[in-house]
């Protein structure tokens, strides 16, 4: 991927690692991030880096966007609104920092002359699939989280940028990702909820809901990999063309086996108390598996499990408990 990759979200978890393995192959970085979520920590290494640039910014300020992408070669846009539990609280947050961001990255890439681009969507769009594992053509269902549909439709926006404007896109639904700088979801929860009283664990649901997860250094390869296959039959009329790849492991877990697995790394054995239900909240699917066999066609292949990914984040965070406090 030589050249100049433009980052939109660079201080989150994943934009972070991928920040930092960009670099470590010699390719230049500009960081775009206006910190609401993100942290100048986990951009320590790159900033060390001659070959990374942080801008700081928001995507829906048009102007700043544009004229920090001049000069690159290509976006990988991951910037987003990530709070899928708390979505019905906030509904405009997904689709302005969500869709209409998706678009203003669009717009600044047509105005700067860039063509590829990745985007970090979710395997939330496919709601509560009738196909698992969930291939990238599964018949799309009625949405079950605003964070999917918003989501979606920055999928529809950049498809029709890639037909109309010959854009080279490449969507990536992701499972769960997990890892070090990892800024929330269950293992940080359960692990903050610890930290305050290691006795006592509540879990909402009834614990048998079936999840998967991928390890970030897995997901960052991942991307790389589709970036380095360029398609030879899917151009549009315009040379553009959107690519579609689901992002996580062969298998799942359940809720009470991680809840299992981050205690024991944790060395504790508190009560668990399961609120009860099938899911967490509105628009918490019960079963998440995705079928991965178009990435691996490419000779990508996770190389952690599950559970060693669950660890892994305990660990980083055990490692790091003034995060869990500052949040």
């Amino acid at each position: 991927m030589k050249g100049t990759t433009f980052i939109s979200g660079a201080a989150g978890f994943i934009g972070s690692n991928l920040a930092d393995r960009l670099l470590a192959a010699g390719d230049a970085v500009v960081g775009y991030d206006n910190f609401s979520t993100g942290r100048e920590e986990f951009l320590a290494s790159a900033s060390r880096q001659p070959d990374f640039r942080l801008v700081r910014g928001d995507v829906l300020d048009e102007k700043a966007l544009t004229a920090a992408m001049k000069g690159c070669n290509r976006v990988i846009h991951l910037a987003a609104n990530a709070d899928v539990r708390f979505g019905l609280e906030h509904p405009r947050r997904d689709l302005e920092q969500n869709t209409l961001g998706t678009f203003q990255v669009l717009e600044a890439m047509r105005a700067c002359g860039i063509r590829d681009l990745g985007f970090a969507s979710t395997g939330s769009i496919y709601g509560e699939a009738t196909i698992i594992p969930t291939p990238e053509d599964a018949p799309m269902p009625v949405q079950t989280s605003l964070y999917g549909a918003s989501k979606l439709a920055g999928e529809a926006l950049i498809a029709a940028y890639a037909e109309g404007f010959g854009f080279r896109a490449r969507i990536f639904r992701f499972v769960s990702i997990l890892g070090p700088r990892y800024t929330h979801g269950h293992v940080f929860d359960f692990c903050r909820k610890l930290g305050q009283n290691p006795e006592i664990l509540q879990v909402l649901g009834d614990g048998t809901a079936r999840k998967s997860y991928l390890a970030v250094e897995d997901c960052v390869e991942a991307m790389l990999t589709v970036f380095a296959h360029p398609p030879k039959k899917e151009e549009s009329r315009t040379g553009g063309f959107t690519q579609i790849y689901n992002l996580g492991t062969d298998d799942y877990c359940k809720v009470s086996d991680s809840v299992q697995w981050i205690c024991a790394a944790l060395g504790l054995k508190p009560e668990v108390h399961y609120t009860g239900g099938d899911r967490g909240w509105i628009g918490d699917n019960p079963f998440i598996f995705l079928d991965t066999k178009k990435i691996r066609s490419l000779g990508w292949k996770p190389r952690l499990t599950i559970r060693e990914g669950v660890e892994a984040t305990v660990a980083w965070l055990k490692a790091n408990p003034w995060f869990l406090s500052c949040r």
